[in-house]
């Protein structure tokens, strides 16, 4: 596991650098699936003092099994995600700015422009208010519930993101540093979004024939952006 520990920790260490984080506020897990482990940072470790020998392996039901730390508070958030959708390599939590005043606005990061489209299919989510019953009860698993109920069946590298209601942004992606990259693109596009919309408070989402060129060039099943 030596080499997954030192990919997550540099996709941690990746949150600060790229503005996504203050003090502790974020993690970033990444799955072995041939063993069935996930590999994530420990619960509030400062990221000037993290090492990669640092980062704790839990089973996919979050038994610790290698780590001198208690995993993220998070982990069961991460686990829920991994157990639902076999495509995901990388999850990455944060509460980065503009993403997380969507959220704290509740509602979807809308669709506006070809930046958003080359990442996102559609609008990023928001899902619904926890309940008091699920925040008092299991929270983290809980958070995982409500991400998997608000994307349902839909491909989740389509839509490698999602706001929760109040909370925060969590992203996805095949590992670790993809996951990462998806994030910095949601506050990015966040940030995008917010601006638009106050130029021109009536602003509509992008056309749809336009959503799919950008996205499908990308990403669909004759994609022609980028090298071989």
């Amino acid at each position: 596991m030596r080499e997954l520990k030192q990919q997550v920790f540099e996709a941690n260490m990746d949150l600060p650098r790229y503005g996504l984080v203050t003090f502790t506020w974020g993690n970033v897990s990444a799955v072995d699936r041939a063993r069935g482990l996930v590999v994530i940072k420990p619960s509030g470790v400062a990221y000037d003092a993290m090492q990669a020998e640092d980062m704790v392996v839990v089973d996919l039901e979050g038994r610790v099994v290698d780590g001198k730390w208690r995993p993220s508070s998070d982990t069961a958030t991460h686990l829920a995600l991994y157990r639902r959708y076999p495509t995901l390599g990388g999850v990455v939590h944060t509460h980065s700015t503009h993403a997380t005043a969507w959220a704290q606005a509740g509602l979807a990061i809308p669709a506006l422009g070809t930046t958003h489209a080359d990442y996102f299919f559609g609008d990023i989510p928001c899902t619904r208010a926890l309940s008091e019953a699920e925040v008092q009860g299991e929270y983290e698993l809980n958070t995982g519930k409500v991400i998997i109920e608000t994307l349902g069946d839909r491909e989740p590298l389509h839509t490698p993101g999602i706001v929760v209601y109040q909370h925060g942004p969590f992203a996805w992606g095949k590992d670790a540093h993809d996951a990462v990259h998806n994030a910095v693109v949601m506050e990015e596009v966040a940030r995008m979004a917010w601006i638009a919309r106050g130029i021109n408070p009536q602003l509509h989402a992008i056309d749809s024939y336009l959503m799919h060129k950008h996205f499908m060039r990308k990403h669909g099943p004759d994609a022609y952006y980028g090298q071989k």
